[in-house]
């Protein structure tokens, strides 16, 4: 390159560098002479909160049974009709027992000659007839008798499935005829005038859930809120859920709470006094933090903000503001550290 070209080069570039200042010289001018941002404000004030979660449940029977024979046998008597209520000791299901009443005719027989057999030696050991031995043998004989009485009509009684209690009786699966054995489900019996409300709650909120409290929850595909009132909860935290299983009673009564359904339960736990919330637009996401532009001196002041629980409206903040800071809550983007802002309209948390 000679030395004319390089000359050219160097006045080229000083051109250049004079064009853009005199570009950039109106634009800053203009931003010194505009006045403060006007933005929104949000007063930041003490709240008492809880913490708003959603679990899963089901709706159960009050009492559920699945109705078993103690014996095998073949079934003589059916008397379950499917779907209808059933009172309690009703009988549903007769099994074959002829062999067994046989057998207690038999014994019932047999004790009663022993009970003669018994008088009989008593008084020939009143006069010395025979030795106590003899008469306590005959006694015995009475006594085991008896003992085999009772056990035969036992085995007799377990013959008669009988509902356990007033309830709906559900689909059977036996017939007429069939045999029965002590591992075959005859039918499944519930008491559905009542249900109850099964969920469990994060371990954290153990604590808070205590029986008489009331749950609100909503059947799976409804949209009716109905309660139930808590009964009992587990003894303790399942250690591989870390999960508390609770047991509340419904209290409501309609045509979609239907045992073994699903549901969602709405609880408030954990209540917090001396929150701050504020509108969940106000928090600006960062890469590494959150943050909030705070009102300090008619200046934005970006403060680094921890948040807690939230819903659709407002967010809880754990640390970063104080009560009584003023949070912008519009016009986020366009502000910068200390840039000049003046609030047009203040809001605050709505008061109950």
């Amino acid at each position: 390159m000679n030395i004319n070209t390089y000359r050219l080069v160097i006045l080229f570039v000083v051109l250049l560098l004079a064009s853009c200042q005199s570009k950039k010289t109106p634009v800053q001018a203009t931003n010194r002479n505009m006045g403060p941002m006007v933005v929104d404000g949000f007063l930041v004030t003490p709240q008492s909160i809880s913490d708003k979660i959603e679990v899963p449940g089901s709706l159960l029977p009050a009492e559920e049974t699945q109705i078993r024979t103690e014996v095998s046998g073949r079934v003589v008597r059916l008397n379950i009709q499917e779907g209808t209520t059933v009172k309690q000791g009703e009988l549903l299901v007769k099994l074959f027992d002829q062999d067994l009443q046989a057998s207690l005719k038999k014994l019932q027989v047999q004790l009663e000659i022993a009970n003669k057999n018994e008088e009989r030696l008593r008084d020939l050991l009143a006069i010395n007839g025979i030795s106590q031995q003899d008469y306590d043998l005959s006694k015995l004989n009475v006594e085991n008798l008896k003992a085999d009485i009772v056990s035969t009509q036992i085995s007799i009684s377990k013959t008669e499935i009988r509902a356990p209690y007033q309830g709906k009786v559900g689909l059977r699966n036996v017939s007429l005829g069939s045999y029965l054995s002590p591992t075959e489900i005859v039918t499944t019996i519930r008491q559905v005038d009542q249900l109850k409300l099964e969920f469990a709650v994060p371990e954290k909120y153990a604590k808070d859930v205590k029986a008489g409290s009331n749950v609100i929850f909503r059947v799976d595909g409804g949209n009716r809120d109905h309660i139930a009132s808590v009964i009992a909860t587990e003894s303790g935290v399942d250690q591989t859920t870390r999960t508390l299983r609770i047991r509340a009673l419904v209290t409501s009564n309609h045509a979609e709470l239907v045992p073994g359904i699903f549901a969602k339960v709405f609880l408030q736990l954990g209540k917090t006094s001396n929150a701050m919330l504020i509108p969940t637009q106000a928090v600006l996401p960062q890469i590494r933090n959150k943050q909030v532009i705070l009102v300090r001196k008619d200046s934005a002041f970006f403060s680094v903000v921890e948040t807690g629980i939230r819903d659709s409206v407002y967010v809880q903040i754990l640390s970063g503001i104080k009560p009584g800071d003023t949070v912008v809550t519009t016009g986020l983007m366009a502000l910068r550290p200390n840039a000049k802002i003046k609030i047009g309209s203040l809001s605050r948390y709505p008061s109950k």
